[in-house]
């Protein structure tokens, strides 16, 4: 499969000419193949001292079906134990890295990925994708999610010039993998509804062409859930074709907020290890787990304003407390304030929230209900509840509450801090 960029690349009716940097994406059986004809003697050929990022894992996965490519360049393999997209990572890389490198291969899931567009971004290398496993959404985005002295951060990073994802390498990775990829895309939901309700409280960009995108990717991926649980190679290139449709959608706005909102929020609170201890689970693992929290909770207030329970009330920081007992102690409040000044929420005025409350309520019931998505999560095998990935459940009021200041983006967890809800 052959996915053809010049379509995504468009005047589009929302008023943005939506620009896509990605040259050529090939998901097949076989595409590293192509890869190392190309640069053998395709358009890669130029690049003389290319430079290989993997890891542990993903180098005994391709070692022998990419052999020829790893002899064409200097391999740095990043040990995978405890290996994060943080700027300790990027340290080794910059150590390691010669002076005339002029290309950067990729070579691994969501955090080498992550890794490798930034280094490539910060030193103007240009840098190809080859997705070890269809685990994120993240391998053709220009936005990379980084951990800075412990603190979460969407930084700017490079797209990939190009991406072969083989299909020999990606259907056999572990299936915990493939369900990560499904659950990072189930995210969609609550980020889409997230951006509409932003848009229509404070006229934030919307992009109608780009929130299909996502749609049509998390349709993609539910008609074969299945298939992808069992690790079927047509159903798993399906889901990576989801997967790098959700990046173009990122590619296209020139940030992640078609893809990243509250349930990703949530992820990123457990990552940064405020609350609770330090959790093996993949990032797909969290995001889904994320869903399942705040879909409840959007569904609850869904439920209260058709009840006439909810009402607008102006803003006052009620968490100033909270946030110093609980960043303030990891010696985090700082970068938070930071990240999240000027406040939001002072662009959402009352009387425009209290009068979008009913459409807010509507954009709402679109969401699947509990029943439905948890069912959906379970035929891909996806973890669904907080023990899940080994946090008390007693966490979830808390996570709730926090989660929103881990990103200055506009929520409806956010936007709760202004509603009055009568139980």
């Amino acid at each position: 499969m052959r996915v053809d960029t010049d379509d995504f690349a468009r005047p589009c009716s929302c008023g943005k000419e939506h620009r896509i940097e990605v040259n050529e994406i090939l998901i097949e059986a076989g595409a590293v193949d192509k890869l190392e004809e190309e640069m053998s003697d395709g358009f890669l050929k130029e690049y003389i001292s290319p430079l290989l990022i993997c890891d542990t894992n993903t180098y005994q996965a391709t070692e022998e079906i990419m052999e020829e490519i790893y002899d064409r360049c200097q391999v740095l393999v990043l040990d995978a134990d405890g290996l994060h997209a943080d700027n300790y990572a990027v340290e080794i890389v910059e150590n390691y890295m010669e002076e005339d490198i002029d290309l950067i291969l990729a070579v691994g899931a969501g955090t080498i990925h992550d890794i490798s567009r930034y280094v490539a971004y910060k030193y103007r290398i240009p840098f190809v994708s080859v997705p070890t496993a269809a685990s994120v959404d993240g391998f053709v985005s220009t936005v990379a999610a980084m951990t800075w002295d412990g603190l979460k951060k969407t930084v700017p990073a490079a797209a990939p010039m190009c991406v072969y994802a083989d299909t020999n390498i990606f259907a056999n990775a572990p299936k915990r993998l493939n369900a990560s990829g499904v659950s990072d895309l189930f995210g969609k939901y609550i980020c889409l509804a997230d951006w509409k309700i932003a848009s229509l409280l404070t006229g934030e960009y919307y992009c109608e062409y780009v929130a299909e995108l996502e749609e049509k990717a998390l349709k993609t991926v539910k008609s074969c859930l299945r298939a992808i649980a069992a690790g079927e190679e047509e159903a798993c290139e399906k889901l990576m074709y989801a997967l790098i449709l959700s990046g173009l959608a990122m590619q296209m706005v020139g940030n992640s907020r078609p893809a990243s909102c509250a349930e990703h929020h949530m992820s990123h609170l457990w990552e940064m290890e405020v609350i609770n201890d330090h959790v093996e689970a993949l990032h797909g693992e969290k995001v889904s787990v994320g869903v399942m929290l705040v879909l409840h909770e959007y569904k609850r207030i869904a439920r209260k304003i058709r009840e006439g329970k909810c009402h607008a009330k102006p803003y006052m920081n009620q968490d100033e407390a909270l946030l110093k007992e609980t960043f303030g102690k990891k010696g985090l409040l700082e970068g938070i304030c930071r990240e999240n000044e000027p406040e939001l929420l002072l662009e959402v005025k009352p009387g425009r929230l209290q009068g979008c409350l009913t459409e807010i309520a509507d954009i709402i019931d679109e969401l699947p209900d509990e029943e439905e998505m948890r069912h959906l999560l379970e035929k891909a095998g996806c973890t669904i509840d907080l023990h899940d990935i080994g946090l008390d459940e007693e966490l979830a009021a808390l996570s709730l509450r926090l989660s929103p200041y881990v990103r200055r983006r506009l929520s409806l967890m956010r936007v709760s801090k202004m509603l009055e809800i009568n139980d």
